[in-house]
């Protein structure tokens, strides 16, 4: 497999988007509400890095399934959030593919009555947005490939990598 982006690269961009959020929210308590399940190593490293109250939540959002690799259905579970009215949220993705995802959840969290939301995702697939959407916060831009690693999964494997990598056509079509 080819990687893309090294554990150190994405470690030093993390500690970068980390100064940036927290310099925007300048000591506000935030809501960081990450996206299941892919977010979870990127909002592990990142609130870390955080230098401010920072509360923590979660929803599930999912257009793929299984061996999947284009979007289906949406889906939305939010039944672990707290009540996010007045919340000012930090929506926390691993990847920005066709906006459709991040645009409906930020809408969802608008409707949940959150003052303010804004997103940061760990990738952003160059081509691929079919929706009309600026993410607040970008840790890398990719080429339209199926990556890998550092949370981002095929088949619910892969997530446990370091750093994010390719992966081969071969194991997405089983050849």
């Amino acid at each position: 497999m080819q990687v893309l982006i090294s554990s150190e690269r994405i470690r030093d961009r993390v500690d970068e988007l980390g100064a940036e959020i927290t310099a925007d929210f300048d000591g506000q308590p935030i809501t960081v509400v990450g996206v299941l399940t892919g977010c979870l190593v990127f909002l592990a490293d990142l609130i870390r890095r955080l230098n401010h109250p920072t509360h923590i939540a979660l929803l599930q959002a999912s257009s793929y399934r299984g061996t999947a690799t284009s979007p289906g259905e949406l889906t939305v579970r939010d039944e672990l959030l707290p009540d996010m009215t007045g919340r000012h949220v930090l929506l926390l993705d691993d990847i920005l593919d066709t906006g459709r995802t991040i645009s409906k959840l930020v809408d969802h969290l608008k409707s949940k009555g959150a003052a303010s939301v804004r997103t940061c995702v760990l990738l952003r697939k160059i081509g691929r947005q079919t929706v009309e959407f600026e993410p607040d916060y970008v840790g890398f831009a990719i080429p339209d490939k199926f990556v890998i690693g550092y949370g981002l999964d095929f088949n619910d494997l892969y997530r446990h990598l370091p750093f994010i990598a390719v992966l081969p056509d071969s194991a997405t079509t089983g050849g």
